[in-house]
Parts: structure tokens; sequence; C-alpha cells
């Protein structure tokens, strides 16, 4: 066997390059899809046009000649591209996948399949194996087919509206009683787990403890309520000192619990005012973010930024970042990920308050909300059009999976926002497939209602006579 190349992105990889399915022509015992569907369906039409053999050629070197044979890269992206357009998680996209034909033939399929062609958690894998990196190539092709069909014109690319949201993380939400318990869970399961035998656990008492906390917490007995978070705190000193005790020397266990021991160490240490605090033990990326609002004053999550064509509302940029940084100091990463998906430098960038004393050095100019002076009617049009950019984040948290982030980690918190901004731009090509397909069948309707009653003008007048 080869040896394996020690790349951090492709050295576990042991899969061939994605076959294609057979066509299958001479088959005359199964259904045919384009025999089934609606020809001029939305979606038929968008499996026709979209630039599948771009994604073979995008995707292809995260492969090697070795190992069982991939799943075709046309099925991975269209499944992705569902899931996020309809905002299904990656069970409920494959169990649709069977009923629905139209799904069937947008991810390549010619004859209607009665059986998944996946397991979910094939979903799971192809993600990792492409990274955030790959994936920004499914939002570049969403924006160039974009192009390519009117659906947004070129010149747009050079006036752009920059703005943050919170990408909220799928974490419960965050109470010093509920950490302490799960710590302690956590760190009694591991220490069965390598047979480690505890001096005590505590498990029962903290479990009772952390429910007194909650009840004491709701009936406003805070004086109580912080008794029982010092024994709480106190449980989980006493294991995270044992099990260090306990491990002490042994080079396999030390590394085994390196990581989540210093997560119970930065719990023990923090504390109510700090920041960069601890907020969730399977995912310590998350911060804490407030922006304002009334009715969420705090969001556990990651930022984001979006960069939208500031007429058409086609997402170009949809960018992570760790910790919560200023907003201004997130534009020049947010601009440059929009010139790398776009091709074009924006000549006009319009940002609101938020962004003075932002890091942007190019050559584009910066239009902050409010901003009167040396404006030109373009530009107070087009700098009121900047808040339309609020509704099209609005649209990708309830239409698509930006409320909620389900992937693990740093490359999660990307790679989720790069497949609901490329979702996004889906959907809006969509609905103009759909506008056009409507306005020419109505365009059409007159004409063969013409062509019906001259057809049958002659047999009235010949019964008549």
């Amino acid at each position: 066997m080869p040896e394996i190349e020690s790349d951090p992105v492709i050295f576990w990889v042991f899969a061939m390059p994605p076959f294609r399915p057979s066509s299958g022509k001479n088959d005359l015992f199964r259904e045919r899809l384009d025999a089934i569907i609606n020809p001029r369906h939305p979606l038929a039409r968008l499996s026709e046009l979209m630039p599948w053999a771009q994604f073979d050629e995008a995707f292809g070197g995260f492969y090697r000649p070795v190992g069982r044979p991939a799943k075709p890269t046309r099925l991975m992206v269209g499944l992705h591209y569902l899931k996020h357009v309809h905002d299904l998680s990656d069970e409920e996209v494959v169990d649709r996948w069977v009923e629905n034909p139209y799904w069937q033939l947008f991810c390549g399929f010619e004859f209607f399949q009665h059986e998944a062609p996946i397991d979910a958690s094939t979903m799971t894998r192809w993600r990792k194996r492409i990274g955030p990196e790959g994936l920004e190539q499914m939002l570049k092709a969403s924006v160039d087919f974009a192009l390519d069909t009117g659906v947004a014109k070129p010149s747009s690319l050079e006036r752009i509206s920059v703005d943050t949201t919170v990408q909220p993380k799928a974490i419960a939400h965050p109470t010093d009683s509920r950490l302490y318990l799960k710590a302690i869970q956590i760190l009694v399961r591991q220490a069965k787990r390598h047979d480690i035998v505890l001096r005590q656990s505590h498990t029962r008492l903290a479990k009772s403890a952390a429910a007194r906390a909650g009840r004491y917490a709701h009936a406003k007995q805070f004086r109580r309520m912080r008794r029982e978070l010092k024994r709480l705190r106190t449980y989980l000193g006493r294991v995270f000192r044992d099990i260090g005790r306990k491990i002490a020397g042994n080079g396999e266990l030390e590394a085994r619990f390196a990581r989540l021991l210093g997560l119970v160490e930065r719990l023990l240490a923090q504390k109510p005012k700090d920041s960069n605090k601890l907020y969730s033990l399977h995912a310590p990326e998350v911060v804490c973010i407030s922006k304002g609002k009334a009715r969420t004053p705090y969001e556990f999550g990651c930022k984001v930024g979006i960069a939208t064509t500031n007429r058409e509302g086609l997402v170009l940029a949809a960018r992570s970042f760790e910790g919560n940084p200023y907003d201004g100091h997130t534009l020049a990463a947010t601009v440059d990920q929009a010139v790398e998906i776009g091709g074009v430098d924006p000549q006009r960038i319009y940002v609101d308050k938020g962004y003075r004393g932002h890091d942007y050095a190019g050559s584009g100019s910066v239009m902050i909300a409010g901003s009167k002076r040396g404006l030109t009617a373009t530009m107070k049009r087009e700098l009121k059009r900047r808040s339309a950019i609020e509704a099209t984040i609005g649209h990708m948290k309830t239409d698509g999976r930006l409320d909620r982030n389900f992937l693990l980690g740093h490359a999660g918190d990307a790679t989720n926002a790069l497949l609901v901004a490329a979702a996004h731009n889906l959907r809006l090509i969509l609905a103009v497939l759909a506008l056009w397909l409507a306005w020419l069948l109505q365009s059409l309707m007159p004409k063969m209602a013409k062509s019906d009653t001259a057809a049958r003008l002659p047999r009235r007048e010949m019964s008549m006579a």
C-alpha cells in the first residue's frame, strides 16, 4: 500500500473519483424521469442550465485513485443545494429525495429511484472532505449562474451592501448550573470509559443541586441559588482534581484527557463578568453577542459578514468570524470574499453606522448610512436601498438555516454560512424562472384561445345553416 502523505486536508481520504451513473437507454422496465415530470418546472429548467461540470473540475483534487468509488459530485452538490433551499436536515433531505422525481432529476438521475442514494452521514463526511474553501465554489456557481440567466446584472457587482449578523449555534441556553452539571457528567463518563476509579463521582448530588439552583432562581431566591452553584462548583473541582491525580504520569491518558480537562479548568476559573467565557463544552468557540434586539438581547454563536448586490440582493459573500470582532474590522475580509466570488472590485460599498472606523483600504468608496454631504441622486437612492440587506438576512434565517447552526467547530460555522448564502441565491433564481414561465404562459394563452376560436368557427356556421 502506498505511503499516505501528511497533508492535513486529504491524508485521510480513501475514495476514488466519483463515478457517473449509467444512462440505461435500453432499460425497458423503469420509468424515465423526463416522461414523468413537467419539463417546464423551474427545478427541471435549473437542472439543465446549472454548470455541473464545473463542480467535477473544482472537487476532483479531493479524491485519489484508490479505495471505493465516491458518489457522483452532482448528487452531493445537488443534495446540499436542496437541503438549504428547503431548510432540511441531512436525514430529511435524503428521505424526501426518494419521494420527489424533480429532486432526482436535479441530482443527475435519469430513472426514478425507489431507494435512498446515500446514507445521511455521507453528507457530513463530504462536507469535511471539501472544507469551507472548496464550498465557496458552490456560492460562486450560484452567482455566476444568476449573472448568466439575467437574475442580476454584471454592473450590480460594482455596488454592494455589507452588514453583519449573528449565526446562533445549536447549544442549550448557557447557565452556570447546567455547565457545571454537564462537566461533571462528561468527566465521570470518560473516567469510566478508561477504567479510572474515582473517589466519589458526585453525579447524583450534582443533579439534585442543579435542580434546586433552577428552582431558587425561578423563585428569585438568589442567595440560596448562589449557595447551590458554589456546591456544584465544589463537586466539579473535586472530580477534576481526582482525575488529574489518577492520570498523572500516564502519557496516553493525559493526551486523551488534555482537551476536556483544559475546558473544565477554563470553566472553573471564569468569573461572572469575564470576557471570552465558556458557554458550551461541545462548542467552546461560541461567543456571546449583543445586537441590541429587544426580544433577544444576547445571542450565542458567531458573527457572519454578509455582502449583497445593492440592487437585486444577490449574496456575494458570507464570511464567518471567530470571536466577537467590531463590525468595522470585518469589512475588509467580507469585501475580499465578495471580490473573489464575484470577480469585480466594488466601486461603492454601502454600510450602516456600525462600520465607522472600518479596516477597508481598497479602491472602492465606503458610504455609511446617514451620510448626506457630497452624494449624488444615484448615491442617495442606493444608500436608501442599503437597508434591503436586512430583509435578505431575515430570509436567510427564516427560509434557510442561518438561524441555527448544527455543524461543528469554526469550520462548521464557515460551511453553514456559505451554503445558506448559495441556497438563497438559488431561491432567487428559481423565483425568476417561475415568474418567467408564468409570463410566457400568460402571453401565449390569448394566441391559443384565438386559434381555437378560429378552428371551431366554421363548424358552428355549418350547423346554423
